[in-house]
């Protein structure tokens, strides 16, 4: 599919659809005056994880499937003996309104940082603790309440491993020693991969993170995991060389949006290399479609049916959509039914 930009007052019409596109959208922010972050962040919640990815297999255990084919199984009872402490004998998973306050309040700037955020209604196998990786979080339940301070500081510490692995990728040598040596972690014979947990670089950028950037909540402890090390903000130019991570601008690739669908459709494309899902929003941040992208000799091309998560045709009124890479690729559609 080729990719192309549209003039800006051009209109498309279909038998059901009316597309009024401006093209470009550098974020929803521009448009709406609210947070870009609904359209960085997506948030699933324990219920819709359980109802939307995950499956029972024969045997009986529960199987966790995210975008993309990862799978993990899940302990569905704290009597497992994968569970070491039963607690009250229920799993509590996060509350999806306190991960989005804490999301809010974290004094990042996270434009350039996308992630889908997993609430999850079981604890994995393989892992019981909350885990991060690029672009993906998943927020592991715990056998009591989970104080409100502990799921802020858990999910801050969580989004400090996304913001690394987009920001300060390991192939960044030069940047990597710049940190270690203001870290003082220079040692590689302690501080590696491979290292006791609070000795490895990745969890010592994270709890960073959160010390610097999180709420009063995220911060309560007023401590790190790793206690022989100086607090982040005892550290002069820390803040500042994290913050200088999100700098350097991303080259956005317009997103057009192409004429010429079946009835009913709308059809997105962009040029360049690699591909991601594409999520379109309503005005008030929330997720109505993900899809998947089809990617060809000259970019990607992802085609919305016009209906929601639920199956439901979207309402008339303004959408937009944006492709999760951070390369940009934001384009406002008005429906008109």
């Amino acid at each position: 599919m080729h990719a192309f930009a549209l003039p800006r007052h051009w209109t498309i019409s279909t038998p059901s659809l009316l597309l009024a596109i401006l093209l470009p959208v550098a974020s929803v922010a521009n448009e709406l005056g609210v947070s870009a972050r609904p359209a960085n962040f997506v948030i699933h919640d324990a219920a819709e994880t359980l109802r939307d990815y995950c499956h029972w297999q024969d045997d009986g255990s529960l199987w966790l499937t995210l975008p993309g084919g990862s799978n993990w199984e899940l302990v569905t009872s704290t009597t497992d003996n994968a569970v070491t402490n039963p607690g009250d004998g229920e799993f509590h998973p996060y509350d999806a309104g306190e991960v989005q306050a804490t999301l809010d309040e974290v004094r990042f700037p996270v434009h350039r940082v996308s992630a889908e955020i997993f609430i999850l209604p079981f604890p994995r196998r393989l892992g019981l603790d909350s885990a991060a990786g690029p672009g993906l979080i998943l927020l592991s339940p715990g056998v009591r309440p989970i104080p409100t301070e502990q799921q802020h500081a858990e999910f801050v510490h969580e989004l400090g491993h996304v913001v690394q692995y987009a920001l300060l990728p390991d192939t960044d040598d030069v940047r990597w020693d710049a940190y270690r040596r203001l870290r003082g972690i220079e040692d590689t014979g302690v501080y590696f991969a491979g290292a006791v947990h609070h000795d490895r670089p990745h969890e010592i950028f994270a709890e960073d993170f959160r010390a610097l950037f999180g709420d009063p909540q995220a911060t309560y402890s007023g401590t790190i995991e790793n206690s022989e090390i100086a607090y982040p903000t005892q550290v002069a130019g820390l803040a500042t060389m994290l913050l200088h991570l999100a700098d350097e601008p991303t080259v956005a690739t317009p997103l057009a949006i192409v004429a010429g669908g079946r009835q009913g459709e709308v059809q997105f494309a962009r040029g360049g290399d690699g591909s991601a899902r594409l999520d379109v929003f309503d005005v008030s941040g929330r997720r109505l479609a993900t899809l998947e992208p089809t990617v060809g000799g000259n970019g990607a091309g992802w085609t919305w049916d016009g209906r929601d998560v639920s199956g439901r045709t979207v309402t008339a009124g303004v959408c937009f959509a944006r492709v999760r890479d951070g390369r940009g690729g934001t384009a406002r559609i008005t429906i008109l039914r």
